[in-house]
C-alpha cells in the first residue's frame, strides 16, 4: 500500500480573471475548485495511474469535510483525521496577466491528534511507500518528518521525500527511498550554482552519500536527472508543450515515478512515466488524466537517454 500524508490540506479555488486590476470588482471567466496540498496530489495521480494509495493527514470544518469528499471522487482512499476546531485552509489562486497567490494558514492541531495519526504510520508494514512532501505548519513540530521516519526506521518501510532544504536534508539519516528536490533547491543545499548536468549528477550524488538510495532531480524545461541506487544514472528530456500550470507538476513527477517503479521494478521506465506525469500536468489546468500522461510517454521513450556525465 502507498500511503501519502498532507499536513496542511487546503480546497483551492482557482480563478481566471481576463485582466486583473487592484481598487476595483474583478469579474471571474473561470472557476474550479480543487482538494489541494502535495500529499493530495500524488495520492489523486497514483489513483489515476492505476495505484492503490491511501491519503492522511488533518481535516476541519466543512472545507475538510469537502475537501475529504473531493479525494474520494477523484479514486482516492482517505483517512484523515477530524479535528475538533478550526477549518481546513482555503487558498486562493487569481491567474491574470501576473498571477497571484493567498493561502490560508490552517487549523491548530493538538498534541492527541497527532499521536493518532502516529498510530496509523505505526500500522504501515514492510514493503509499504510513505510519502512525505510540502512543508509543515507551525502548528506541528519543524521536526515532524524525522520523527515519523525515526518511528518507522526498523520497519522497512520505503519512504519518499519531497520537501525543501532543511527539512529533506535533516531526514538523509534515515535513509529514505526517494528524495526529490528541483536542480536550484540542490545547489541550495551545498551553497553553490549548478549550470551543467555533471554538477547535478555530482551532487545528487553527495545526498546519496548521505543517505538517500535514490535522487531524482527535476529541471523544468530541462528534464530529469536520476542517480539511482544501483548504480544507473539517467537523464529524460521533456516533450515539447506549452506550460499552463506549474502547481503540481513535481507532486505528478513522483507519483510517476513510483507507479512506474511499482509497476515494472525499472529505474528507466520509471523516471520516463514520472517525467511523462510531471509534463502533462503542466500542460494542463490541474493534474493530468491518465490518457495525457500515456500520450506523452511515447515521446519520451524516443527522446531518453542515458547519462554519460563523468
Amino acid at each position: 500500500m502507498i500511503y501519502t500524508v498532507t499536513f496542511n490540506p487546503s480546497l483551492d479555488y482557482v480563478v481566471q480573471v481576463g485582466d486583473f486590476k487592484q481598487n476595483a470588482v474583478n469579474r471571474v471567466s473561470s472557476e474550479h475548485v480543487y482538494a489541494g496540498g502535495k500529499g493530495n496530489n500524488v495520492a489523486v495521480l497514483l489513483s489515476r495511474l492505476g495505484l492503490k494509495s491511501r491519503a492522511l493527514g488533518f481535516r476541519a470544518g466543512f472545507t475538510g469535510t469537502a475537501m475529504e469528499q473531493m479525494l474520494g471522487q477523484y479514486g482516492c482512499d482517505t483517512d484523515f483525521i477530524p479535528l475538533d476546531e478550526g477549518m481546513t485552509r482555503i487558498n486562493v489562486k487569481v491567474k491574470s496577466r501576473e498571477e497571484f497567490e493567498i493561502n490560508g494558514q490552517g487549523p491548530a492541531i493538538p498534541e492527541e491528534k497527532i499521536g493518532m495519526l502516529y498510530e496509523k504510520l505505526e500500522a504501515m508494514e514492510s514493503g509499504d511507500v510513505l510519502v512525505l512532501s510540502g512543508s509543515i505548519p507551525n502548528t506541528l513540530p519543524g521536526d515532524m518528518y524525522e520523527l515519523i521516519m525515526k518511528r518507522l526506521d526498523a520497519k522497512g518501510v520505503r519512504i519518499c521525500v519531497d520537501a525543501e532544504k532543511e527539512l529533506l536534508l535533516r531526514v538523509l539519516k534515515y535513509r529514505p527511498f526517494l528524495v526529490k528536490p528541483n536542480n536550484h533547491e540542490l545547489g541550495e543545499m551545498f551553497g553553490t550554482v549548478l549550470h551543467t548536468d555533471g554538477q547535478i549528477l555530482e551532487y545528487a550524488k553527495k545526498l546519496q552519500e548521505m543517505g538517500a538510495a535514490n535522487v531524482l532531480v527535476s529541471m523544468a524545461g530541462d528534464g530529469a536527472i536520476l542517480a539511482a541506487e544501483n548504480g544507473e544514472t539517467w537523464k529524460m528530456l521533456p516533450p515539447q508543450g506549452t506550460v499552463v500550470n506549474s502547481v503540481g507538476a513535481g507532486d505528478s513527477m513522483v507519483a510517476g515515478f513510483l507507479a512506474g517503479f511499482l509497476q515494472s521494478g525499472s529505474y528507466e521506465y520509471a523516471l520516463k512515466l514520472g517525467t511523462a506525469a510531471g509534463s502533462a500536468t503542466a500542460f494542463t489546468s490541474w493534474l493530468a488524466q491518465r490518457e495525457e500522461i500515456d500520450a506523452l510517454l511515447g515521446q519520451i521513450n524516443a527522446q531518453q537517454t542515458p547519462c554519460q556525465f563523468m
